[in-house]
């Protein structure tokens, strides 16, 4: 997936979720509805967050320099993670407290049908960002599996924004849900109950993508197609009798470091291997444009 692409699906979500922000805030401040509030909070969180992975993707970019002789690439991992702890600290959180306030000290929503329409609209807008993440992400899609894609995923840009905008989805139901349960049966505590329910599915998304995120932040490998290709372009080399150990990681989502150790036949001269080396990384890089550092470490054939 291209930086391009991911910035048009931020841009979608950043939009939508300013606009979404703004009605809800006005509509919660106006009707007294907790379940509206802790929306509120989460579409501003979900905009801050936005502008985040904006952020990261920017210094992501950045040349490597004799600090970081490797890039930046994990400038974007690193905002993401800070995406999710926001998203568990200040969304979650804010929402748990509203909602346990809320049936603490129950008091009636008024104009419940203004929270009706807000909503509404929202599902419109978080619906139609969802739609732009939801196939962005297909797009890059490496597995039929939904989870398991975004286990491999490499650009936490794509399934971040999937993330929030479906927990966004999933909140403006359990929002409506409470809302009505609430003015059908004549249960204010309703209203917090909803919010407590927001909370935990914010919660739920945090720590998925912190863990998710995490991963890439430590150091993960090259998907296996990556590295098999890696090898076939490896084996067909004459010169070379064996390949000892195929190291990867990504140091960003189209940035791939590969150390190889490789046996070269006994009988060539170090010319010979040098011609080697230089033809086999030229094919690789060729082949695999993300694998933008190659480090061989030749050895002689061992029986």
């Amino acid at each position: 997936m291209s930086s391009h692409s991911s910035k048009k699906v931020i841009y979608a979500a950043l939009v939508g979720n300013f606009l979404i922000a703004i009605t809800k805030s006005a509509a919660a401040a106006y009707t007294n509805s907790s379940a509206m509030m802790s929306e509120a909070v989460h579409s501003i969180v979900d905009c801050g967050n936005q502008g985040l992975l904006l952020y990261g993707i920017k210094k992501a970019k950045k040349p490597a320099d004799k600090a970081h002789p490797f890039g930046y690439g994990m400038e974007l991992y690193f905002w993401t993670f800070v995406v999710a702890i926001l998203i568990f600290a200040v969304g979650a959180g804010v929402s748990l407290y509203e909602g346990v306030s809320k049936v603490i000290a129950p008091h009636p929503v008024t104009d419940i049908y203004i929270n009706y329409i807000v909503l509404g609209v929202a599902v419109i807008f978080e619906g139609a960002a969802w739609m732009v993440a939801f196939k962005a992400f297909r797009a890059s899609q490496s597995d039929p599996s939904l989870i398991k894609s975004v286990l491999k995923s490499k650009d936490p840009t794509i399934f971040t924004v999937l993330f929030e905008d479906t927990a966004a989805l999933l909140g403006l139901l359990v929002a409506m849900g409470g809302l009505f349960i609430g003015d059908l049966m004549g249960i204010p505590e309703m209203d917090g109950i909803a919010s407590i329910v927001i909370g935990l599915i914010l919660a739920s998304t945090a720590l998925l993508l912190a863990y998710e995120t995490k991963g890439l932040l430590i150091g993960e490998a090259a998907s296996e197609e990556v590295v098999k290709t890696i090898e076939e372009i490896v084996r067909a080399k004459v010169e070379i009798t064996g390949v000892n150990e195929t190291l990867t990681m990504h140091m960003g989502p189209q940035d791939v470091l590969l150390n190889l150790s490789l046996d070269f036949k006994d009988d060539i001269s170090a010319a010979e291997v040098e011609q080697a080396v230089t033809a086999l990384e030229q094919e690789i890089k060729t082949r695999l444009p993300e694998v933008k550092r190659i480090f061989i470490e030749a050895q002689s054939g061992m029986d």
